[in-house]
């Protein structure tokens, strides 16, 4: 017998043996023989026979190029960049927020809301099998996951910021540029291959009675439908939710395309749905029913509204000729409703004056939102979204008393949504209502470690800890366009006449670092030094450039972007080391009470070379852009005259944000790592930031203040002070210092 009548053999044995999924029917001889001389020749059979000759349990299955079921099984530990827990009400005010410590004002104990900063997909995988597993359980497990993932090849994460009195476009980080390539890269496969992997990992993370729901649009809506069918089982599916949000347009060829779906599925069957009234039932069913002589007379009602109910009161007693008594009101409120259908019609976008608005360019309305959580979820019941955006799902769930946790790759994304989760806060407060604190948190230097063993591939035995630190340093010089040199240490290596010191991958740049590299420069006549971290410790003095600019050397100070950690970013020349922003204060002390000032802020982006884009304006055009840390306003004259004018003159132009934490250092940061399979804390020998007092912008809002609300210490002595700034790109500079209170 020949090989290929062997091969056929063997695949028509495959399909004739009962799967159970399967729906196709058992293949020809002919048809055996032919795919078995593609697989021999190295060709790709049709995708057509794929059901035929792939075994399979699954009750429906969907193919691509490239699909596989391979899931990211790492856990790295969370690491805690900040708390914010605005200040309470007053203690005897407090005694009815069950959730706090009532003798600190401060939130203590219990679930924090949580919003994470980083790749969703090795959040996803830490999630569900590290020891913030332990503390979801607690609180009864994840009951309800929301996503809006990206579903149009066009979107690029590239969104509108106010500066001064313009707006100019924040362009993609290259991470998040090469996350968009990776997910539209190859269109429709890749695609897929970034929504199995995601929709896997929320699948094992969530509550067995829970509810996943996934919003898309007619781009991905049918292949999506059919990947939840293969995850969740097509049994489990529970609804396809039309949302009309009303945004008209005319078309010639076809109907208009004014709605999105939102597919919903359970993980089982005991999960939480709690009927909607439907929103024209609000007046169409309401009446009140009187008992008169016998007789049963209607008063219909439009509304709930009690000054109509007394109008159609009187009217009976019109009709009737006396007053009604007690005895004659058969019903006061008579409510009969319909529940709400699939069928969202009564919910627009978000309209650009809504006080909602953050100019996020995927937001979705916190009323289409707040219907999704009261139907599937109950008080004190915890959600997520992994795909948070302007934070939407968090904003929604706060108000409604709902525990919550949400994360997104972009930098941006999380700071729009710390500023609206504090705005959501103050407005609990300001009503009286409960509120949680949350914490912002990522994988830090875990993430890194990470990154870098897939480029590598240099671990030993005891994995993430031993990576080789040659490697790292190689990776960041090709980077950096720098030569590597083992002449003159601490450096590792220079970039024409200036040499470069490279920070640890899991660790800041210390001020101790600093110092050994200024000692070192001076003492081997070296005038430049290029100082390259991804994060510096916050105790960092400003000082020290100055000092050392005073001895003829020139200290900078840049930080290490985790494009780095992208081949192609590199190969490209795409990463951009930034130079780290400065950030000055002023504090006044009377007593036991200190002030901040914020005095001066700087930084030094660059988005598009100005000369460049100068030469490329069209004669009456003009453009906005970033340029050696200020924000121009390009124009050209008819007759070709270029002017450039400087939008960020003033420097708390380039301010969104700062916050002030009054006693840095009080609290260092534990992590909770997995170890031989035992949860074990370790601290890092960091510092959680305790955000106590902020100050921001927003978009109806554009002042900010410049000085800080008093704060009063408790009892005398000298204390660490942190300041954070977070500029309109949302990144952020940090200084920290001492200052002494007195009696």
């Amino acid at each position: 017998m020949s090989q290929i009548d062997l091969m056929s053999q063997a695949l028509g044995t495959l399909v004739t043996e009962p799967r159970r999924g399967t729906m196709s029917e058992s293949l020809s001889e002919n048809e055996r023989k032919q795919i078995a001389e593609v697989i021999l020749s190295g060709g790709r059979v049709s995708p057509k026979y794929a059901a035929s000759i792939i075994e399979t349990s699954r009750d429906i299955e969907l193919i691509w190029s490239g699909k596989s079921d391979d899931l990211e099984h790492v856990v790295l530990p969370f690491q805690s960049i900040e708390q914010i827990d605005e200040p309470r009400l007053d203690a005897a005010e407090e005694q009815s927020l069950f959730y706090l410590d009532f003798g600190s004002g401060r939130q203590s104990g219990g679930w924090t809301n949580k919003l994470i900063w980083g790749d969703n997909g090795l959040i996803l995988s830490s999630l569900a099998r590290g020891p913030l597993k332990h503390s979801i359980d607690e609180v009864g497990g994840l009951k309800f996951i929301y996503i809006d993932p990206p579903y149009d090849v066009g979107y690029d994460f590239a969104m509108d910021v106010s500066v001064g009195d313009v707006s100019v476009t924040k362009e993609p980080s290259v991470i998040e540029q090469f996350a968009f390539r990776d997910t539209w890269g190859q269109g429709i496969d890749s695609y897929l291959s970034m929504m199995n992997t995601r929709l896997r990992q929320m699948e094992a993370l969530l509550a067995d009675n829970g509810v996943i729901a996934v919003h898309c649009d007619w781009r991905v809506m049918h292949h999506i439908r059919h990947l939840m069918d293969e995850i969740f089982g097509s049994s489990n599916f529970i609804n396809e939710i039309i949302w009309r949000y009303g945004k008209m347009s005319n078309t010639s060829r076809r109907f208009p395309q004014n709605h999105d779906v939102i597919i919903t599925y359970s993980k089982g069957e005991n999960y939480t749905f709690n009927p909607i009234r439907d929103a024209d039932s609000e007046y169409k069913n309401r009446f009140i029913r009187y008992v008169v002589d016998n007789k049963v007379r209607f008063g219909s009602v439009k509304s709930s509204d009690d000054k109509l109910i007394l109008l159609r009161r009187r009217k009976v007693e019109k009709d009737l000729g006396r007053e009604l008594q007690d005895e004659d009101i058969l019903f006061d409120f008579d409510e009969e409703f319909k529940t709400q259908d699939d069928v969202f019609y009564d919910i627009s976008i978000v309209k650009g004056n809504a006080e909602e608005r953050t100019n996020y360019p995927t937001q979705k309305p916190e009323s289409l939102l707040e219907r999704l959580l009261l139907a599937f979820t109950n008080e004190g019941d915890l959600v997520a979204d992994f795909f948070c955006g302007s934070g939407t799902t968090m904003a929604v769930a706060e108000k409604l008393g709902r525990k919550w946790l949400g994360c997104d790759l972009g930098r941006f994304a999380i700071h729009t949504s710390r500023k609206r989760l504090i705005s959501v806060q103050r407005a609990l407060k300001d009503s009286g209502k409960p509120y949680r604190s949350f914490e912002i948190l990522n994988l830090g230097g875990y993430e890194r470690q990470h990154y870098l063993s897939n480029v590598t591939a240099e671990t030993d035995a005891e994995g993430l800890k031993t990576l080789k630190r040659k490697a790292f340093v190689e990776l960041v010089l090709t980077a950096y366009s720098a030569q590597p040199s083992n002449q003159l240490p601490p450096f590792s290596g220079s970039k024409h006449l200036t040499a470069v010191f490279i920070g640890e991958v899991n660790r800041a740049v210390t001020q101790s670092d600093v110092e050994e590299c200024i000692e070192a420069a001076i003492s081997s006549g070296i005038t430049k030094v290029d100082i390259l971290g991804f994060e510096f410790e916050m105790g960092i003095s400003p000082l020290l450039a100055d000092k050392a600019k005073e001895q003829g050397l020139t200290l900078t100070l840049r930080y290490i972007p985790s494009d780095v950690f992208d081949s192609r970013a590199v190969t490209s020349g795409a990463v951009q080391f930034y130079e780290v922003g400065y950030l000055e204060v002023k504090p006044d002390i009377d007593g036991r009470e200190l002030r901040i000032n914020l005095t001066d802020f700087g930084v030094f982006y660059r988005q598009t070379d100005a000369d460049e884009a100068a030469i490329s304006l069209r004669p009456g055009g003009s453009k906005i852009v970033v340029d050696q840390g200020q924000v121009l306003r390009l124009s050209k004259s008819k007759s070709g005259t270029i002017t450039s004018e400087n939008v960020t003159s003033r420097w708390e132009d380039w301010i969104d944000y700062w916050s002030i934490d009054f006693n840095f250092e009080s609290k260092p940061e534990i992590i909770r790592v997995l170890q031989d399979g035992n949860e074990i804390e370790l601290a890092t020998g960091r510092f959680i930031f305790e955000n106590e007092w902020q100050s921001f912008r927003t978009i109806k809002d554009r002042n900010l203040e410049l000085w800080s609300a008093p704060h009063t210490y408790e009892k005398p002595g000298i204390y660490s002070v942190a300041v954070k700034v977070i500029d309109i790109f949302g990144n952020d500079t940090t200084r920290v210092f001492k200052v002494k209170v007195g009696k």
